[in-house]
């Protein structure tokens, strides 16, 4: 796995409502490639998607060295914690932030005692990177494959 810079600083906070247009565009900008890659790239679709299950209460921008990179958006369900979105600018990516994140959601769930839940498009390199950390295929959708790393006792 690999380990974020020692000088970089990631931090989390909180979104807001107004914060939907700014998420909406990272959004579309980190998943172009892989959505242009399997012919179902359109902006509009994407934007309607994300609106549709936007919760300002369970996403957090995501900050390295104090500059916006990317976000996250999880929903605990019961079961399993959703990692529901983990979006981090493409000229951001490679850097060790995306990895940051997923320790503390996996330090979240340990502390709940549980597993974590996340989707990948199918063809997309997250679906390599979410493997590297731990998470074990569930299932494929069609678009989608699903991956679920399990429990694990908070230390």
């Amino acid at each position: 796995m690999k380990a974020p810079s020692p000088a970089l600083d990631i931090t989390l906070c909180p979104a807001c409502e107004s914060d939907f247009e700014a998420l909406v565009a990272l959004r579309i900008e980190a998943m172009r490639e892989s959505l242009e890659r399997i012919g179902r790239f359109d902006p509009a679709r994407a934007r309607e998607r994300f609106r549709s299950g936007f919760s300002p209460a369970q996403t957090q921008h995501i900050l390295a060295d104090g500059a916006r990179v990317g976000f996250l958006v999880t929903r605990a369900q019961g079961e399993h914690l959703l990692l529901d979105h983990l979006y981090i600018r493409p000229g951001q990516q490679g850097r060790g932030i995306g990895a940051a994140v997923l320790q503390r959601v996996f330090a979240q769930a340990d502390s709940l005692g549980l597993p974590v839940k996340v989707g990948a498009l199918r063809g997309s390199d997250a679906n390599r990177f979410y493997v590297r950390h731990g998470f074990e295929p569930l299932e494929q959708g069609e678009f989608d494959n699903y991956y679920l790393r399990p429990a694990r006792a908070a230390p």
